[in-house]
């Protein structure tokens, strides 16, 4: 039984989607560093200068005894989030400019059997209603 159940592990874990999902995870943590620094060392003290250093994460309401609603907290949280979302984007959208553009191959156009008028897929050399062979498309 645990035979079975490390033969079937190690054919999952070697399959090519979970290495791919692997490798995706540890360059998305390595990722995720360049993008926390490019919003806490550049985005950040940036919109504090624009804002004046106008800093939410000190603004709460105090509830009863130690507790704190701390809402400046969730708004930095949102503003760090959109910085991020910003970044990522910004770094996508670089990419796919550096990649070579998409160009997909036209399909070839289907042709009418001259026999029985059914659409044909252009490659078939019979057709699949009548079966008729068909002449060599030029």
């Amino acid at each position: 039984m645990v035979k079975k159940f490390l033969k079937e592990f190690k054919a999952f874990a070697i399959q090519g989607n979970v290495m791919n999902l692997a490798v995706g995870v540890m360059i998305g943590g390595a990722f995720s560093k360049i993008v926390s620094s490019l919003v806490g060392d550049i985005f950040t003290p940036l919109l504090g200068v624009i804002t004046g250093g106008l800093d939410f994460t000190g603004l709460y309401i105090p509830l009863k005894g130690d507790a704190t609603l701390n809402y400046g907290a969730f708004i930095t949280n949102i503003i760090d989030f959109v910085l991020i979302a910003l970044c990522i984007f910004l770094v996508v959208r670089s990419i796919n400019k550096l990649l070579p553009p998409k160009t997909e191959e036209p399909k070839p156009t289907p042709h009418t059997c001259p026999y029985c008028f059914t659409e044909v897929n252009a490659e078939a050399t019979r057709c699949p209603a009548c079966t008729s062979e068909l002449p060599l498309a030029d």
